[in-house]
């Protein structure tokens, strides 16, 4: 069972950034390293959207409206995944998930979510 945390969200001005991490548990290094990372975002009235991800094998892929501000990275000693966010603006204010998907079977963990708040 991987269990995920997340850290890093707060208030922010526009224009700022912040770094989010996500930690997962419940899984050794060699299984986290196989594991599909991402991230997604929900504002208030809106639906999940994907941020972008991180395969296995290191490749991102990222929404169009991150339009380069924002890096995905992982570190598979530590079992973590960040979100480096540039550039902010407040239409980027949302709550922030991690997600992970195995391998093979696909099964889905979700992290609780951290509040990233972007002033105007």
């Amino acid at each position: 069972q991987v269990q995920l945390v997340e850290s890093g969200g707060g208030l922010v001005q526009h224009g700022g950034s912040l770094r989010l991490s996500c930690a997962a548990s419940g899984v050794s290094g060699s299984i986290f390293s196989r594991l599909n990372m991402a991230w997604y975002r929900q504002a208030p009235g809106k639906q999940r959207e994907l941020v972008g991800s991180v395969t296995s094998e290191g490749r991102t892929n990222y929404a169009a409206f991150v339009q380069g501000r924002f890096t995905i990275s992982r570190d598979n000693g530590r079992n973590t995944v960040y979100l480096q966010m540039n550039s902010l603006k407040p239409e980027d204010t949302a709550v922030y998930y991690c997600h992970a998907r195995t391998p093979v079977f696909n099964y889905d963990y979700w992290g609780q979510g951290t509040q990233v708040t972007v002033s105007s």
